[in-house]
């Protein structure tokens, strides 16, 4: 009789436990998901803004352009434009995590803030707090007195209704010479050739501004873009604390950037050549012009998706788009079929489930994917063997344009997002190139559930688990579609 009532009081403990744990994932799941589970309609002033016509001037500009298909080349590329830096470099990405080439751009940012550059660097804060926290690698950089890193949007698990609201933007500006952009973060899976192990192609867009100081550029448009998301009060500094750089561990990790930079000197001192001229390894171009969401942190209208769509929409004979993956609402299925209407020749090109790395997005395509075929545009589902993480459109013969945007919904309702519209029937025609390429390694999706598959393509062997579990995340996601 004496232990009863501690079994009845144990007891009661362990219930009080679990129902306070329940109602602490309830109430983060419930804040991360309630906030957004609405699609913000187009402002009338965001339609009657638009003018497509804009993007195309019919003569060269002070701007010049060139692809960056390879992971080498992005790595290359970043590099040489750092090694130039006299005044100012700005870095904002999505996702910078340690690695070697990680390690090499930090090197050259730590040698350019010795020499009196002013660096700054943009980082969205869940990888901030996943990957950056507590290393003294970004804190030897972080404490350095020429050098301010930022947060976008930390996370915060007290105030769940913020965590959905992440930066998806990645470019380089190295003063009014030159800046890169595209869909890579910062880390060894995008950039260089460190290992051929876990990769993941992608594409950027480097563009050389031939009269520096000239207000004719699209490197001011991107950099007052900068300044307006860096200025925004979601953004927090990240340990720009110079007192940090008297402790021992930032020292060695300090000490290890300065030697690896002379590595880098040796390695390749052809990317440290001061003659090299970008005007002879850039294509001639017209108009560039910026398309960017709204940057808040909440569920904003569709901004990019609607300019996309509607200069897509005035093209004559083609439109070729490519996504990692494809997630559509009612609205963009409906957009989508209008476009199919107005243009003589397009399609869609994206990942297989097979050989993307999406698990998630793969997940609701397979669900999906019939809504998305009755628009009437043809999917092609690339079977490469390495998932192709890059984000273009053609439009015609002399449109190109390169980013960060998935045709997907947090790319169109939730994430801060940039694409670059360049005038250049040279780099549109190098780009035709890659997408055929893609193409021809494709297979075409029917209404019939059947794929048209070329003689040499492969698609790669999926257990069956996987095959369930897609199913399963698929239907279990419905109601949370506007996170994916």
């Amino acid at each position: 009789m004496i232990h009863k009532p501690k079994k009845r009081k144990s007891f009661f403990r362990a219930h009080r436990i679990t129902c306070l744990v329940l109602l602490i994932f309830i109430y983060l799941i419930t804040g991360a998901t309630v906030p957004f589970m609405h699609f913000p309609k187009l402002r009338p002033d965001t339609v009657g803004d638009f003018e497509p016509a804009a993007f195309r001037k019919g003569a060269p500009g002070v701007d010049r352009a060139a692809l960056l298909e390879t992971n080498e080349s992005a790595w290359e590329e970043r590099i040489r434009l750092m090694a130039r830096a006299r005044e100012r470099i700005v870095l904002s990405t999505f996702d910078m995590r340690p690695g070697e080439s990680t390690m090499d751009i930090l090197a050259m940012l730590l040698n350019r803030a010795d020499k009196g550059v002013q660096v700054r660097i943009l980082v969205d804060g869940f990888s901030g707090a996943v990957r950056m926290e507590g290393r003294a690698l970004f804190y030897a950089l972080s404490s350095h007195p020429n050098v301010e890193i930022r947060l976008y949007n930390p996370m915060n698990p007290l105030l769940p209704w913020k965590l959905q609201g992440r930066m998806h933007d990645k470019y380089v500006i190295v003063d009014d010479e030159a800046y890169i952009l595209g869909g890579r973060n910062t880390f060894d899976y995008f950039i260089g050739t460190y290992t051929d192990k876990n990769v993941s192609r992608d594409r950027e867009v480097l563009v050389y501004n031939t009269k520096p100081g000239s207000t004719e550029t699209s490197l001011h448009e991107l950099e007052a873009y900068f300044e307006q998301v860096w200025e925004l009060k979601v953004c927090k500094s990240f340990h720009n604390n110079e007192d940090l750089a008297q402790k021992e561990k930032v020292k060695e990790q300090r000490a290890l950037l300065e030697e690896r930079y002379e590595e880098l000197l040796r390695k390749a001192p052809e990317l440290f050549e001061p003659e090299w001229d970008y005007a002879q390894h850039t294509y001639e171009a017209g108009s560039i012009h910026l398309i960017s969401n709204p940057t808040g942190i909440y569920a904003k209208e569709p901004v990019v998706f609607y300019k996309l769509v509607q200069l897509m929409k005035g093209a004559q004979e083609r439109v070729v788009i490519q996504s990692p993956y494809v997630v559509l609402n009612s609205y963009m299925c409906e957009e989508l079929s209008l476009l199919k209407e107005a243009v003589p020749d397009i399609k869609i090109l994206l990942n297989s489930v097979e050989n993307g790395d999406n698990f998630v997005a793969s997940s609701d395509y397979l669900r999906n994917k019939d809504r998305i075929l009755e628009t009437g545009i043809p999917l092609y589902e690339y079977d490469g063997g390495i998932s192709n993480h890059a984000k273009s459109i053609l439009i015609d013969d002399d449109l190109s344009v390169i980013g960060s945007y998935n045709l997907d919904l947090r790319s169109s309702y939730l994430d801060t997002e940039l694409m670059l519209v360049v005038e250049s029937r040279e780099l549109n025609q190098e780009l035709c190139g890659y997408m055929n390429e893609m193409e021809a390694d494709s297979r075409r999706a029917l209404m019939d559930g059947t794929y048209e598959v070329p003689k040499h393509v492969t698609v790669e062997e999926v257990p069956a688990w996987k095959r369930a579990a897609w199913s399963v995340v698929g239907f279990l996601l419905q109601p949370f579609r506007m996170l994916i």
